[in-house]
């Protein structure tokens, strides 16, 4: 009982798998650009061009993706994805060794294994709930959310250490590692991988079009998305000027930038660790209106930040927004796994994929013009009031009235579609 899921053979190795998985995408962000300038002497709109080739297969096919993985076999598709990514990233040094590199190759790997992710993504999003009780989904999706936590803030300094010591080409060499032993770890999973029930297939634009339709009509999903969409736009203000504030406006060095980032990896840890107990004393439904209210409180709370001790309002904020944003997410998550029927799984986690990754250029651009007229504080108000107001769509939602989320579709329910 100490350990929970992690006594679980086959969630242990899913659960380290995806840890790798989350290193390896982290350690890219960092280390694909930095061997671009240095190595390859990119100039800024070629490195932007990778940012944009990393992303853009998300808002390209993350839709259809979903279709097909509800066709196929889950832990395949993670494999095979995890592989696929090991190849292309491991192609790097290859050719930095050879003298071959240049910023051609570069842009192709980074397409490619930007296909890849989505593929492993949707997949991943759907592979737990057939792999675990759904009374035990919140507790396994709040262990995969400190992975991620956990990789936002560590591996972006290991990457920089990483080229610092070996070189650019060596820290992404050091990512297809990464892949190969998370694909190891997923192969070694005992249970079995159910083929999905044959269906009769339909044109692929209906079968998005079901996706679509299913968190449309659930009036929970169709609040959460709501959210997502508003939030995904004020976190691009904040993300896009938050570096240039702290520098320019609080005058801070990058060295005590980066330890006040460390405030959020504490709330995502703790958060990862209190969702599941929070929502067992106060029920699921009522912590995630309630997180996403503290949500946009941090966000109000980090445009406070001046030099001298008003400084602190920046770690504080950002312990609130790392704590409730893993907090919503594990219970949004379970509930959109509990509430799916398995052969709609994949169409419903890329419907939610695509609508958090579609509005991030919008915000991005937004950010530009907003930071030129409203100034770099000014855009960290905006950002926190806005996030402080997509609460609204969970608190007006069926979410205020109810304790405990609703069970999972009754079993003769799942059964009726997937026959």
């Amino acid at each position: 009982m100490r350990w929970g899921l992690l006594a679980h053979a086959d969630f242990r190795r899913l659960w380290l798998a995806d840890a790798l998985s989350q290193f390896g995408d982290r350690i890219n962000l960092l280390a694909v650009p930095l061997l671009a300038a240095i190595t390859l002497r990119a100039t800024a709109w070629q490195v932007s061009l990778l940012r944009v080739l990393e992303t853009l297969a998300f808002l390209l096919l993350a839709l259809q993706v979903g279709v097909w993985t509800d066709r196929m076999r889950k832990r395949r598709v993670l494999v095979l994805a995890d592989l696929g990514r090991a190849v292309a990233f491991g192609s790097v040094p290859l050719a930095a060794v050879a003298g071959v590199l240049t910023m051609t190759h570069l842009c192709v790997v980074v397409a490619v294994a930007g296909v890849l992710s989505v593929f492993f993504d949707v997949a991943h999003r759907t592979y737990l709930p057939g792999l675990v009780d759904r009374d035990r989904l919140v507790e396994g999706n709040a262990r995969l959310q400190a992975n991620v936590s956990v990789a936002a803030v560590a591996a972006p300094s290991l990457s920089g250490w990483l080229v610092q010591l070996f070189g650019g080409a060596a820290a992404v060499g050091a990512n297809a590692v990464s892949f190969l032993w998370s694909a190891c770890w997923l192969r070694r999973i005992g249970a079995p991988d159910r083929v999905p029930v044959a269906r009769a297939r339909a044109p692929l634009r209906r079968e998005i079009r079901e996706g679509l339709r299913f968190v449309g009509r659930d009036p929970v999903l169709r609040a959460n998305a709501a959210h997502s969409v508003c939030v995904s736009v004020c976190q691009q203000f904040q993300v896009t000027v938050a570096v240039l504030f702290l520098l320019r406006e609080v005058h801070l060095s990058p060295g005590v930038i980066g330890l006040l980032q460390a405030g959020g990896l504490i709330g995502a840890v703790l958060g990862s660790v209190v969702a599941r107990r929070l929502g067992d004393r106060f029920g699921a439904a009522r912590v995630m209106w309630a997180a996403a209210l503290l949500w946009g409180a941090g966000y109000l709370m980090i445009p406070l930040t001046a030099p001298g001790a008003a400084v602190t309002w920046y770690p504080i904020g950002n312990f609130l927004t790392g704590l409730s944003i893993v907090v919503l997410n594990v219970h949004q998550l379970s509930y959109r796994q509990g509430v799916t029927p398995e052969w709609l799984q994949g169409r419903v986690a890329a419907t939610s994929t695509f609508l958090h990754f579609a509005p991030g250029p919008v915000g991005s651009r937004l950010a530009g013009v907003l930071a030129s007229t409203a100034g770099l504080r000014g855009t960290l108000w905006l950002a926190g009031a806005g996030v402080a107001a997509s609460a609204l769509w969970l608190v007006c939602s069926p979410l205020r009235r109810m304790r405990r989320l609703p069970e999972a579709y009754e079993e003769e329910r799942t059964g009726s579609h997937g026959t």
